[in-house]
């Protein structure tokens, strides 16, 4: 019995994303008691920790960029279902929800994330190095995809209110999909060396040098898993929502908060998996994966909501407000600083940081 005990306690990463799914097939669409909520929220930080190790699986196995780009890509698309599900169920509130939720994405990668991981990067090196050129390029992707679909609405006037008219969403779709493809294909053939990691002489580092890489069957088995961990940590986020609603109601916060802290939770994964790299000196391999999650964000969202729309009755808004636009601006005025020289000391990440903490603050307190 004790034997078989370790060997679970060993395997618990495979373990955890099955009874993740289990446990969200009984609970998916369910009133949940208290100590109920208190087990899902237990099995969500567990499926977290497991995705993060079965990303950092494949990763390791197929090489950066393209490790990123599979847990930024499969975080994101799990994301999308689980926002067209939410504004399936109707009501007033859902009408902001697809805007809320990726201007959250946006703040929570481009200054959380970014943030801390230079921050402990330049704390634990002495200077977080990255590549300008790749991080740059992602950055300027990333500041289009959410100025097209996130503060023209705004003030375009073919319809009331922060609304795109039917062509005007089109538009936006196609071009969300264009550039996300045109991203890609810059990061994972044309220019691929510009978003390795590097070292301190600018040297691109091609591998990793701290392990050998996972078998392919290994690989195959971890990305599957971590596709159940995945699933499992937004259908879960989705489940103890409503406990979340009700205690941001209580607290008498802006119904937004909820898109906070879903947002929170789902991207948990991937703030794991840029830390464990900042950690390592591999700044760039973060980089991707925060400024990845964002494009991804807006770059599927937008062609999805806008798909959804069809069919989805009430109005769609997806134009900001004056304090979220001046602190996108913010946020692009002082990434591009950041971004330029190619490297960072705490002073950038704690500059980050502040940002994020600003839209946390006005996200509660507006």
């Amino acid at each position: 019995m004790i034997v078989r005990l370790r060997s679970l306690l060993t395997q618990w990463t495979a373990v955890v994303p099955v009874g993740a799914v289990v446990l969200l097939a009984l609970t998916w669409g369910r009133d949940l008691p208290a100590a109920v909520v208190a087990l899902v929220t237990l099995v969500l930080a567990g499926a977290v920790l497991a995705a993060v190790h079965h990303a950092e699986v494949v990763a390791h196995r197929v090489g950066e960029p393209f490790g990123s780009l599979v847990l930024a890509v499969a975080v994101t698309i799990i994301e999308v279902a689980l926002i067209v599900t939410l504004m399936a169920d109707g009501g007033d509130k859902s009408s902001t929800l697809a805007r809320d939720t990726v201007f959250a994405a946006v703040m929570i990668t481009c200054n959380g994330i970014v943030g801390v991981c230079l921050l402990v990067a330049s704390l634990r090196h002495g200077l977080a190095v990255f590549n300008a050129e790749g991080t740059g390029a992602a950055l300027a992707t990333v500041a289009t995809l959410a100025t097209l679909s996130l503060v023209f609405p705004t003030f375009t006037t073919s319809k009331h209110g922060p609304e795109f008219s039917t062509a005007q969403l089109t538009f936006a779709a196609v071009a969300s999909l264009v550039l996300y493809g045109l991203f890609v294909a810059t990061q994972t053939v044309r220019h691929r060396d510009y978003f390795l990691p590097i070292t301190r002489q600018g040297q691109v580092i091609d591998a990793d040098d701290h392990a050998d890489a996972p078998t392919a069957r290994t690989t195959r088995i971890s990305l599957g898993l971590l596709g159940l961990a995945l699933v499992g940590v937004v259908g879960l986020a989705k489940g103890v929502s409503p406990t979340i609603e009700s205690g941001v109601e209580a607290a008498g916060m802006p119904h937004s908060v909820v898109g906070v802290i879903i947002a929170l939770l789902v991207l948990l994964p991937e703030t794991i998996a840029a830390l464990r790299a900042a950690r390592r000196d591999r700044v760039q391999t973060s980089l991707n994966l925060a400024l990845g999650s964002a494009m991804a964000s807006i770059g599927l969202t937008i062609p999805a909501v806008a798909l959804a729309s069809v069919w989805l009755s009430g109005p769609l808004v997806l134009g900001l407000g004056p304090t979220e636009m001046v602190l996108l601006t913010l946020t692009v005025v002082v990434s591009s600083l950041t971004v330029v020289p190619g490297r960072a000391t705490p002073l950038q990440g704690g500059v980050h940081l502040v940002i994020f903490a600003a839209y946390l603050e006005l996200a509660i307190n507006p």
